[in-house]
C-alpha cells in the first residue's frame, strides 16, 4: 500500500470505510512511535552489512537470478502491480511495473514459489518476511514520487537483471540517489518519498522484501497492531483475488496458449 504524498483526498478514497480514514489520519502519531522504538536507526537507506539475513541471499544471487530470467521469458503473463493492487494506480499510470509474487503480507502463493523454489527457500529465512517477488520494471518506465504508509517495514532490493547504463536507471529516496547492482542489496525505509526512474532501453530485475523493522515496546505493539489490520483488509484480501485470476494467465503462457 503506497500513498501519494500530498495528494488530496479522492472521491474513491472518500468512500473507503471510516476506519480505513481513520487510520491514515493517525498513520504519522503512529510511525513516530515506531520510529522512537526502532532498535535501528531512522535514516532513508541503511548499510546491508547491518543485517544478518542479507549475506546468504547475496551468496546465492546467480541462482535467484536464474529463477528470475526464466519467470520473466513469460514477461507479458507477469502481472502489473497496478493490476494487482489498484491503490497502486496512483503511483503507476500504465503497465510498466510488473510483479511476480512470491510471498505477500504473509500469504504464500504456492503456485509461484514452485517456480521458483530455491528463491523461495532463500527468502523463508530472512525474520520478519513480510512480501517477497520479482520486481520487474520495463524500460522507460517511472513511478512517481510517493511514500509509503508504515515505518514498521523496511524495504530490500537484491539486484538481479541491472540495465548497463546504470546511471540512467535510479532511485531516489530522501535526497539520496541510488542505483542498483547485480547481486548487491539497497534497503531503505518507503516512509521517506522516493521514486524510480528506469530511463533505458532495458528491463532493471529484482527481489523486492518487504521485513519487519526490528523494534521495542511500545512500537512493536504498534507495528502489529498495523500488520494485523493491513492482512485483514480488502487490500490484501481484492490483492489475492487478482494473484488467482493471473496465475490462470502465467500457468497458460507456460504452456504456449498464449
Amino acid at each position: 500500500m503506497d500513498l501519494s504524498n500530498g495528494a488530496a483526498p479522492t472521491a474513491r478514497e472518500s468512500a473507503k470505510p471510516l476506519h480505513y480514514r481513520f487510520a491514515k489520519k493517525q498513520r504519522h502519531k503512529v510511525n513516530a512511535v515506531i520510529a522512537s522504538s526502532s532498535l535501528i536507526s531512522d535514516r532513508p537507506v541503511f548499510d546491508a552489512s547491518d543485517f544478518d539475513w542479507t549475506q546468504p541471499l547475496a551468496d546465492d544471487w546467480q541462482a535467484i537470478r536464474e529463477e528470475a530470467l526464466a519467470i520473466y521469458r513469460h514477461r507479458d503473463a507477469i502481472p502489473p502491480l497496478r493490476e494487482i493492487s489498484p491503490d497502486h494506480r496512483r503511483i503507476m499510470r500504465d503497465n510498466s511495473w510488473r510483479s511476480f509474487f512470491l510471498v505477500g503480507y504473509g500469504h504464500r502463493q504456492e503456485e509461484n514459489i514452485a517456480r521458483a523454489p530455491r528463491t523461495a527457500e532463500l527468502v523463508s529465512s530472512i525474520p520478519g518476511l513480510n512480501s517477497a517477488f520479482f520486481s520487474i520494471l520495463a524500460p522507460g518506465a517511472r513511478i512517481v514520487p510517493h511514500r509509503g504508509v508504515t515505518k514498521a517495514f523496511i524495504t530490500a532490493h537484491l539486484g538481479l537483471e541491472i540495465p548497463r547504463d546504470r546511471a540512467s536507471c535510479w532511485m531516489r529516496v530522501g535526497d539520496q540517489r541510488l542505483h542498483w547492482d547485480e547481486g548487491k542489496w539497497t534497503l531503505f525505509d518507503d516512509t521517506y518519498e522516493h521514486e524510480v526512474h528506469n530511463d533505458t532501453d532495458e528491463a532493471r530485475i529484482i527481489l523486492l522484501c518487504q521485513v519487519a523493522r526490528p523494534l521495542k515496546a511500545p512500537g512493536s505493539w504498534l507495528a502489529a497492531a498495523t500488520l494485523g489490520y493491513v492482512r485483514r483488509s480488502h487490500f490484501v484480501r481484492d490483492a489475492r483475488d487478482n494473484l488467482a485470476d493471473w496465475e490462470t494467465v502465467f500457468a497458460r503462457a507456460e504452456r504456449g496458449e498464449m
